[in-house]
């Protein structure tokens, strides 16, 4: 397995958040993204999920209700990876990946973009 330490992983999906372009970072809304060491002990080779109300079925009911949760997984990118470069690619894909539920993009469409 891969070694890099969690602020290593953390800065590089704080990186990937710094690459998506600025017009749909301005479209995000009560959301936000944790890194985390493991996924849930169901899922074990989860790499991120997304939880919360995408943007496309909020309505006006959609009020004082905590933020939507991005979570990415160290553990599981680091095993799957062999090096760091594909650490990065990994990472970005998984940023984008879990972005794109906030915008109400199912798994479907993002497999179909790349982003699977």
């Amino acid at each position: 397995m891969l070694e890099m330490t969690r602020e290593d992983f953390e800065e590089l999906v704080a990186e990937a958040l710094d690459r998506i372009p600025p017009e749909l970072t301005r479209l995000m809304d009560n959301v936000a993204v944790f890194v985390e060491d493991e996924p849930p002990a169901d899922d074990p080779e989860l790499l991120g999920l997304y939880e919360g109300t995408p943007l496309t079925d909020r309505g006006e009911w959609y009020a004082g209700v905590l933020p939507d949760r991005i979570t990415v997984y160290r553990g599981p990118t680091l095993r799957m990876c062999g090096t760091r470069e594909e650490v990065v690619e990994e990472t970005e894909v998984t940023v984008v990946h879990e972005i794109a539920h906030h915008f109400g993009i199912d798994d479907a469409r993002l497999h179909a973009l790349g982003y699977g």
